[in-house]
């Protein structure tokens, strides 16, 4: 071979190699984009749907297990860490919808009445086997940015709004601010209430306190220096996205913050969890 054309086969191979790589990811970003795009609306779940054609969720989980993603950019990770682990609980209701209900302790339908959905039942993913639980208490706190526990699904109405689109690399600091505000927009995330002098916030919070003191504890406004760190984070991330009337209340200082029971209820779109 010609050294001018040995050069030029090896520049088109350099710049060939990462566009193959990026159109690969692409292509799982666009399988997950369609299924949720098909399956959900406002945050609810067609199950039943999803159940009788699964074969496209299915085929987008099993293209995960091998992916090398641990030394792709941040961004990349988190989106791969976010719509997998959301992907994983779709496949987790199909797998048993109807859902039986087995305790009291959780409504009936909800994923918890699936014994170990979350801590036991295991998920081959970028080359691991992680459970539900580990993908968020040990591989999504790394990136430092707790925003994204809100974007996590869970199967339940007590959680931020699954979206009708995957996460993305380019798209992910645009999604996850629409996630926290969407999030403080709903009654099930924060409440203020001036009637009884409280502040209700989501049990989020208090799941991932660490994460959250971290990055919003110190962001806090001087008036709250003497609440507890949690309490300063929580208010720092919720009090921007208020009404102006909310903030002014809150500013007085003189509200009890409260944690609300986590509403376990399964997102069902059709409200009767298979029945």
């Amino acid at each position: 071979m010609r050294p001018a054309l040995a050069i030029s086969v090896l520049v088109t191979l350099l710049i060939a190699t990462p566009r193959a790589q990026n159109r690969t990811g692409d292509g799982r970003q666009t399988s997950l984009d369609a299924i949720l795009d098909v399956n959900v609306r406002d945050g609810l779940v067609y199950y039943r749907a999803l159940r009788a054609d699964r074969s496209r969720l299915d085929g987008y989980l099993a293209s995960l297990g091998g992916v090398a993603i641990d030394s792709a950019p941040p961004n990349e990770q988190i989106a791969f860490w976010i719509n997998a682990y959301n992907a994983v609980v779709l496949q987790t209701v199909v797998e048993h919808y109807p859902i039986v209900q087995r305790t009291r302790e959780y409504p009936a339908h909800s994923l918890r009445q699936v014994p170990g959905a979350f801590e036991r039942l295991t998920h081959r993913l970028a080359g691991r086997t992680v459970t539900l639980d580990q993908i968020e208490q040990t591989i999504l706190p790394s990136f430092h940015d707790p925003r994204v526990f809100l974007a996590l699904g869970r199967g339940a109405l007590g959680s931020g709004r699954l979206r009708s689109e995957a996460y993305s690399a380019e798209q992910l600091e645009a999604q996850l601010t629409e996630v926290a505000a969407e999030c403080v927009s709903r009654s099930s995330c924060a409440q203020v209430d001036r009637g009884q002098n409280k502040l209700r916030v989501s049990s989020i919070f208090s799941w991932r306190e660490k994460e959250f003191v971290a990055t919003y504890a110190d962001r806090a406004v001087e008036t709250f220096n003497t609440r507890s760190p949690v309490e300063r984070a929580t208010l720092a991330f919720v009090s921007p996205k208020l009404l102006t009337t909310e903030r002014e209340f809150l500013t007085r200082n003189e509200f009890k913050m409260e944690y609300i029971p986590f509403d376990w209820t399964l997102n069902d779109l059709t409200g009767r969890g298979g029945r």
